[in-house]
């Protein structure tokens, strides 16, 4: 079953027990997944949904420090809630230990040496950990990495 697929079976799902914030929150992916297709001019497969997903994840994540920052703790409520549910169509995320030991693979396959390579490491890690890592984590350990040599 494709994620689309599944994403409207919970959308149904949610309509009959009357879930409002569940409901809400995948019509808002529903419709950036539309809005992804309407622009790249076809249909998504599964790994374009995936980035779609993740980006909405991010865009909760943001505004979730926005607000926090803001001091407006209703709204961090509304936006964990959201990201809680978009983040179960996600794969599972990967701790930092875990990324740690694909950047050291990384950075010993390319030879990078210094944070001058960051970007080259950075580029190939988030591509085998597609989905599986925020970027800023991701850059955090690199970074941390590259400091340490």
């Amino acid at each position: 079953m494709s994620i689309k697929d599944q994403i409207n079976l919970d959308l149904k799902e949610a309509m009959k027990r009357g879930e409002k914030t569940r409901l809400e929150t995948i019509r808002s992916l529903k419709s950036a997944i539309r809005y992804a297709e309407i622009e790249a001019g076809h249909e998504l497969d599964d790994s374009g949904t995936m980035r779609v997903i993740t980006k909405q994840a991010k865009q909760r994540r943001d505004s979730i420090a926005d607000f926090q920052k803001a001091g407006r703790n209703d709204l961090v409520e509304k936006e964990a809630a959201e990201l809680a549910i978009i983040e179960t169509y996600l794969p599972i995320q990967l701790s930092e230990a875990e990324i740690r030991t694909v950047v050291l693979a990384a950075v010993a396959e390319l030879n990078v040496t210094d944070l001058k390579g960051m970007s080259q490491v950075m580029k190939k890690v988030m591509a085998d950990l597609q989905g599986q890592a925020d970027g800023k984590v991701v850059s955090q350990v690199v970074r941390d990495v590259l400091s340490e040599r």
